[in-house]
């Protein structure tokens, strides 16, 4: 039985950055994927097939070119699911062949099978053709990621109703579909299916959705949809899914019907954790089969045995999940954390982008904070002139009294390119003036940034006058 001071259990974005980091510290490392290739959820069903289908269909449709060429404009006439499948199976074969280059590079281990736990330092793997090899651990990094939440009374079946990971495998396009869940993943494939012209419906139990971003942003980003035929039912909870000629039909409460050529359901997801016999090793998960850990270290109730990435839920993004992986693994080497900034961002790679970073206006209310706020519209920079650009803005959330950045936000086409300059500012502590008393090139979308500065200066400069006048008259 072969022994190893870092066995980490899923090869996604924080195992993978766990077993990196651990390995480049010269600690023996085993990773333990029951894929059949490295990557997990996010290069195989995830974060890169999705963007790479959004990609692919923004290019072969022409979307980005209708602001000049109108509505009817396309790049390649008739779109098939084969056209988006080929750049697909391209992107991740190169993601794979990276990873394990990678691990190969700085000597991770390997070992393609099902983990469980025999006590808390032995594992147990059930690897092809039914046998088994065991290995010991003095640290572990539980890194299994999720799987699309699948309740009884939904009749997946693989063609007509499906889950988010079944839509890689795709062998048709719909002309029509019901998504069930208005969360980042039912957001993103349900734009990105009306970027196809198929007619989409986004069906949501809560009246609201995408509830951690600004709701100017998400105003913005349902006039927009609207504007292409997105239908919303908000608050609409579906009680059962029929057939009628082959056609799923989601029936709501209320007695509303929704028919579709498809019903893609997104309502969730759990952590992988069920065959990982949790009780061997004193833990536990919760109803959703995520692990609950101290959110400095990643450790555990058991303090050899770390968790990071999806399986212990929000925020659920591969960029917070590769630093957790990286945090987890210094914790278990003994190393120095290393300092994580106050903000990160959010990306929703729907149709518009959404990216956001800092405080909303809604948390900024909450804290009693003063603040102002400035606003850009992205078809007022030249540079979305030339884009034939017709929607999107950038907001910027300004502290009355130090000037300070306390929030940006972005819907529109580079929103998540675009964010990274608010974060910058925003973490280093930056004020209004940065924007104001720099240059930008011209023309960019970055632009936005010195229009929304001077659209919040000029809300700013008379309330400055004001109190002065204030102060000036009193006794």
């Amino acid at each position: 039985m072969q022994s190893y001071d870092l066995v980490v259990i899923g090869s996604g974005p924080s195992g993978r950055r766990a077993a990196v980091q651990a390995a480049k510290l010269g600690r023996s490392v085993l990773v333990i994927e029951k894929g059949r290739r490295v990557g997990g959820v996010s290069v195989h069903t995830g974060t890169i097939p999705s963007k790479t289908l959004r990609e692919t269909v923004l290019n072969l449709t022409g979307w980005r070119e209708r602001g000049f060429y109108g509505l009817a404009y396309r790049v390649k006439q008739d779109i098939e699911a084969g056209d988006l499948t080929t750049r697909l199976h391209k992107t991740l074969e190169h993601e794979v062949e990276t990873l394990e280059h990678q691990f190969a590079r700085n000597r991770v281990h390997m070992l393609r099978g099902l983990a469980s736990f025999v006590n808390p330092h032995r594992i147990e793997v059930q690897v092809e053709a039914g046998e088994s090899r065991t290995v010991e651990a003095a640290r572990v990094v539980i890194a299994v990621g999720t799987r699309p939440l699948r309740p009884p009374h939904i009749p997946f079946n693989r063609t007509t109703v499906i889950d988010s990971d079944e839509l890689v495998d795709l062998t048709t396009l719909p002309r029509s579909i019901t998504v069930v869940g208005a969360g980042v993943i039912g957001v993103e494939y349900a734009t990105i299916f009306s970027a196809l012209d198929v007619r989409v419906t986004l069906v949501e139990p809560r009246s609201s959705f995408l509830d951690f971003v600004d709701r100017e942003l998400v105003d913005d980003f349902v006039h927009q949809l609207r504007d292409r035929g997105v239908g919303f039912r908000l608050g609409s909870k579906v009680q059962s899914i029929e057939f009628e000629n082959s056609q799923p039909v989601a029936m709501l409460e209320g007695g509303r019907r929704v028919r579709s050529e498809m019903l893609l359901f997104t309502a969730g997801r759990v952590g992988a954790t069920d065959t990982l016999n949790l009780s061997a090793c004193g833990l536990a998960s919760d109803d959703r089969g995520r692990l609950t850990v101290d959110p400095q270290t990643f450790q555990t109730t058991v303090p050899h045995i770390y968790a990071t990435g999806d399986v212990i839920g929000f925020p659920s993004l591969a960029s917070t999940s590769l630093e957790q992986g990286r945090i987890a693994a210094c914790h278990a080497c003994g190393e120095p954390l290393p300092s994580a900034p106050a903000f990160f961002p959010y990306g929703i790679y729907s149709v518009p982008e959404i990216s956001t970073v800092g405080l909303s206006e809604e948390e900024v209310r909450r804290a009693g904070t003063p603040y102002e706020c400035g606003i850009a519209r992205l078809r007022e920079t030249s540079r979305g002139h030339i884009m034939g650009l017709n929607g999107g803005l950038l907001k910027m959330i300004v502290s009355i009294e130090t000037r300070r950045i306390l929030g940006v936000h972005i819907v529109g086409e580079g929103a998540t390119e675009l964010v990274h300059i608010g974060q910058a500012v925003l973490n280093l502590g930056g004020t209004l003036d940065y924007f104001i008393d720099n240059t930008f090139n011209y023309p960019t979308l970055a632009e936005a940034y010195k229009i929304a500065a001077l659209d919040a200066w000029n809300r700013l400069t008379p309330r400055k006058e004001a109190v002065a006048e204030v102060t000036a008259v009193s006794p």
